[in-house]
């Protein structure tokens, strides 16, 4: 088969920049003796200085592939996204000042995130985004600009986590960009999936600058969580260290106040049940899911499903408290989507009409609902959260 034979071919300049970082990493395997862990290789996909596909310059969030964008997100369906988030969140701003979001995206979830909670009255002080990408903090300035201009000197960039924050901390589609390590259990035994360059003559790499080359593990370098899969049949699997890090971050950032964070994924008993042989990662160019990440390296998207659990137990040892865990459509339900919804007119079908179906995308089982979870960590607050008022599963982490 040739490379991306069934996608869209990027334009000439867009190729150019992939062979670069391209060449970049094929250094950096050659620097360590062949060998690249999947995490360095998926970190310097995505995030190397201005080539990576997050520091880079693709569209990345979009409607559809026409607009030159790989994949839709949730604000970019529909404003009743942050309306309701913007319920939850609300009662805790008049105890804590701010709000800080990560993955700011298009801008689109801040602009709708702070016009809504103006309507609430509850604008935060300061509404910080840590963004590392250039041009992302440019198209986010522009959406403020352009939807909420009034609000926009309450706003400001950051490049790297404060050391102190009481507020409240968003995060939608965060934790399943974090670089994570692969693991195959072939022949009875666990061996570290890695990237090697490509080796003439292989078919099943040929099209590819790069491909997977396993390392057999001793038995006391697996992962513990690996020891969950019984069995001794084939799987290929990932571990979370760089979210877990990351959880470990916002606990030590994380004075008073709460983080949310939505993303798809499961508590670690579906994660690493046995069924689930093949993993979860996957990747994202214009709006085709495929699992091969090697193809455009800094063009394409790659992810790893989140796994909860080992979320839920780096909070705790960042001594934050799990105070909510649900289906994205529980939580969105919890928190009063459907009120919201149904302050339109349903006699007004030109306006109805797309934002039911768009509220239907986030709630059904078959689209968002199941898939997409809500895990919120707290410190200094012990007033039960709303939304998690039916439906909370913190029992399963």
């Amino acid at each position: 088969m040739q490379k991306g034979a069934s996608l869209p071919l990027p334009p000439a300049e867009a190729l150019t920049v992939s062979d670069t970082l391209a060449t970049q990493i094929g250094d950096a395997i050659d620097a360590a003796g062949g060998w690249l862990g999947f995490d360095r290789y998926m970190s310097m996909a995505l995030y190397a200085p201005g080539l990576g596909y997050y520091s880079g310059g693709a569209h990345k969030f979009g409607r559809d592939s026409r607009d030159g964008s790989d994949f839709v997100t949730a604000p970019e369906l529909t404003p009743f996204f942050a309306r309701t988030l913007a319920r939850q969140v609300a009662p805790l701003l008049a105890d804590v000042p701010d709000l800080l979001e990560f993955g700011a995206g298009t801008g689109r979830l801040a602009a709708d995130l702070l016009l809504a909670l103006e309507g609430l009255d509850r604008l935060p002080h300061r509404y910080a985004i840590v963004e590392l990408s250039g041009t992302l903090r440019e198209r986010q300035h522009a959406t403020l600009s352009a939807q909420a201009p009034h609000l926009l000197d309450r706003v400001e960039w950051l490049d790297r986590l404060p050391g102190h924050f009481e507020g409240v901390v968003v995060g939608n589609e965060v934790l399943d960009a974090m670089p994570v390590r692969l693991f195959a259990r072939h022949g009875g035994r666990w061996h570290e999936r890695g990237v090697a360059r490509s080796v003439a003559g292989d078919d099943s790499a040929a099209a590819h600058a790069f491909r997977y080359a396993d390392r057999p593990l001793a038995a006391e370098a697996v992962p513990d969580a690996l020891h969950a899969i019984p069995g001794d049949h084939d799987v290929v699997t990932e571990t979370h260290e760089e979210a877990e890090g990351f959880t470990r971050a916002i606990g030590a950032m994380l004075a008073r106040g709460a983080a949310f964070f939505i993303d798809y994924g499961f508590p670690a008993a579906e994660y690493y049940h046995p069924q689930r042989a093949g993993g979860t990662l996957m990747c994202h160019y214009r709006h085709h899911a495929h699992p091969d990440p090697f193809l455009y390296p800094g063009l394409q998207d790659i992810t790893a499903h989140v796994n909860f659990s080992s979320i839920a137990h780096a909070a705790a040892d960042a001594g934050l408290t799990v105070a909510g865990f649900a289906s994205q459509a529980r939580f969105l339900m919890g928190a009063g989507i459907t009120d919201l919804l149904m302050t339109l007119d349903p006699a007004d079908a030109r306006t109805f009409l797309p934002a039911a179906n768009a509220v239907q995308k986030l709630l059904s089982e078959a689209e968002m609902g199941e898939l997409f979870k809500v895990i919120a960590l707290t410190r200094g607050h012990d007033t039960p959260l709303e939304a998690f008022a039916h439906g909370d599963r913190s029992h399963a982490l």
